[in-house]
């Protein structure tokens, strides 16, 4: 999948959820996000990730919100969509419906809150990957919000295992990771 790495270039945003004063998901402010960072440069596009307070959006929110960033983005950024859940089946079920919608490729967390081995999210990465082989899957590494590290060996792993795991967004905060 080395061809589809080129999306991986340039400026990309961690897009908020905006939300109106009924708590649900704001689609006007969405669509007036997703404009503003087009028209700003920003090429990559990234919906319901930590930023977008993606844990906490019921399902229908998160279908939602990813399909409003395709949707708006049209094709104009590319869309890299965060599915991640502590469930493996969940995290499946949320990556085929981005997919769905049109998400170029999916940002995976590792499981949060369950806390697993390494071999563990060498299981749960490859599960997804192996679902959505069609697809780029970006690994998420931020051990303050899951409380758990993916290790480099472990990235290794996964790398030479799978054809479609292409990247690692690296949020420890360890330089030398």
């Amino acid at each position: 999948m080395s061809q589809h790495l080129e999306w991986l270039r340039g400026c990309g945003t961690a897009l908020v959820t905006p939300f109106n004063a009924a708590g649900d998901v704001h689609e006007a402010r969405l669509r007036a996000l997703v404009e503003r960072q087009i028209s700003a440069g920003v090429r990559l596009l990234v919906p319901c990730g930590t930023t977008g307070e993606a844990a906490t959006l019921m399902a229908p929110e998160h279908e939602r919100v990813i399909a409003l960033t395709v949707e708006s983005a049209r094709g104009r950024a590319k869309v890299l969509a965060g599915v991640g859940s502590n469930a493996t089946a969940a995290t499946i079920e949320r990556a085929r419906a981005a997919r769905a919608a049109g998400a170029d490729a999916l940002l995976v967390v590792a499981p949060y809150y369950n806390k697993p081995t390494q071999a563990g999210l060498q299981a749960h990465f490859r599960a997804v990957a192996d679902a959505m082989r069609d697809v780029p899957v970006v690994l998420y590494n931020v051990p303050g919000r899951t409380a758990s590290n993916i290790a480099a060996t472990t990235v290794l792993t996964l790398a030479r295992e799978t054809d479609n795991i292409v990247a690692v967004k690296e949020a420890s905060g360890d330089l030398a990771q």
